[in-house]
């Protein structure tokens, strides 16, 4: 694969996983004061968004990728390690806090006593996510600049 079409993916897989974080991030002022059953009804709305990990994992291949391939080019090599390394965190953060929220309100169904708990884990560790996406398009989009200037 020619390193501009990886690029190119890089870029896009990362403008996707951040779209998807930043309408998370949107929608937390307004999620956060709902009352339990509000929120299980609003929550409903992310069925079927594990779809979204295609994404992400592509995010993160195409991003890690590219570092190797840049690597020879100091400016480019650093923007572009550093922009999988924000994919791999927002990731790290996503298994650290989403996820086992996800597992203990299974997907949003039902919700345990200490919901409003696992609902400030899974909101900010999206908004979180999404700042970490930011980061990543913004090296990526730095590394392209550098390298063609």
């Amino acid at each position: 694969m020619g390193l501009r079409l990886l690029r190119f993916l890089a870029v896009m897989f990362t403008a996707v996983s951040m779209s998807a974080g930043f309408a998370h991030l949107l929608a937390l002022p307004n999620k956060m004061p709902l009352s339990r059953a509000d929120y299980l009804t609003v929550q409903q709305i992310y069925r079927g968004w594990a779809l979204l990990g295609i994404a992400i994992f592509g995010a993160l291949v195409t991003t890690g990728l590219t570092a190797l391939r840049v690597r020879a080019r100091p400016a480019a090599y650093r923007l572009t390690l550093g922009a999988a390394a924000c994919i791999a965190l927002s990731l790290v953060i996503f298994f650290i806090f989403t996820y086992p929220a996800n597992q203990a309100t299974r997907n949003w169904t039902t919700l345990p006593e200490n919901w409003e708990t696992l609902r400030r884990h899974w909101e900010y560790s999206h908004a979180a996510g999404a700042a970490l996406y930011f980061l990543a398009l913004g090296a990526l989009t730095l590394s392209l600049l550098v390298d063609r200037a």
